[in-house]
């Protein structure tokens, strides 16, 4: 099981999320909670296309850390 990191971000109307790691895996949803839920089922079907296509599965490698300031 893979562990990958999702950024969500407020826009106009909306929330978008992508994962660094994983080039074109976009999601929107009108709160954060769907737009998680969403990325989940984008990241379970690019990684099915991904392996039906005999393409390499990228491993985690950004990680989110928040800073204080």
């Amino acid at each position: 099981m893979r562990q990958y990191a999702v950024v969500i971000e407020k826009g106009e109307s909306s929330y978008g999320a992508y994962v660094p790691d994983l080039p074109g895996c976009v999601a929107v949803g009108a709160t954060p909670e769907e737009a998680s839920t969403l990325i989940r089922e984008a990241i379970e079907f690019h990684l099915e296309v991904l392996r039906d296509a005999g393409e390499p599965i990228p491993e985690p490698t950004s990680r989110l850390e928040y800073v204080e300031v």
